[in-house]
């Protein structure tokens, strides 16, 4: 079947997942994690591309942002990668392709998505066994929205902010939304709408989002062919 072209939008959310060839190690040790932190925000400023959350697994990495054009996002990304691409084979004496493909990318609907999603990639190391607790991996979010240190990369978004009237009250409040995880259902639900390219939203937000472009954003109705599933992240 035809890979679904991207949808991005100006002024939209989009989860994005870029993963490693055959799912090897895109990160080696912290100095590979730092290097990537700092392309991300160096061409962010460049692309127009606000970052508000995002975390680092050894193979894969997800990104939640909003770009200021529709062109933004994707050069965003495609510039991170190749710089990395080249910094790490560099640096790790290796040679060839470092990426599975393309990146993945979705819109998300930001009044009931956007912190189910934050929180769903803050609780991927939990699920993956690395840590514990969101607040012991060093190489996510979470830590900034949790009051644990500032991240300079980071644009939060207006929801959260509106999580409390103080700076405490905001970091509170994301801690708890995190320590009570999400649904299966939105766990299942950003999965796969990132790796299929399906929109994340209400029914009317993707009856609206459907009015401006003729690619399909949602899973087709009963009775069609299902896709084959996908790992979970």
């Amino acid at each position: 079947m035809a890979r679904l072209p991207r949808l991005t939008l100006a002024d939209q959310p989009h989860h994005i997942v870029q993963r490693g060839n055959n799912r090897q190690p895109i990160f080696m040790d912290s100095a590979d994690h730092q290097m990537m932190l700092g392309l991300l925000g160096e061409n962010a400023v460049r692309h127009g591309v606000a970052i508000h959350a995002y975390v680092q697994m050894e193979n894969h990495l997800h990104l939640l942002a909003t770009p200021s054009t529709a062109d933004g996002l994707p050069q965003w990304v495609q510039a991170v990668g190749r710089r990395y691409v080249r910094y790490f084979n560099d640096r790790h004496g290796r040679t060839g392709t470092l990426w599975e493909g393309r990146y993945k990318s979705t819109l998300i609907q930001p009044e009931h998505y956007l912190l189910a999603c934050m929180a769903y990639m803050d609780l991927n190391p939990v699920r993956a066994g690395l840590v514990a607790d969101a607040r012991d991996y060093p190489w996510s979010s979470y830590g900034h929205y949790a009051g644990l240190r500032h991240d300079k990369l980071l644009t939060p978004h207006p929801l959260y902010w509106a999580l409390g009237n103080t700076p405490f009250a905001r970091e509170a409040a994301y801690a708890e939304l995190v320590r009570a995880g999400i649904s299966e259902a939105d766990r299942v639900l950003l999965t796969e709408g990132v790796l299929r390219g399906w929109a994340v939203g209400d029914r009317h937000f993707l009856e609206s989002l459907q009015k401006t472009t003729e690619r399909r954003i949602r899973k087709a109705r009963p009775g069609r062919p299902r896709l084959p599933r996908e790992s979970s992240s």
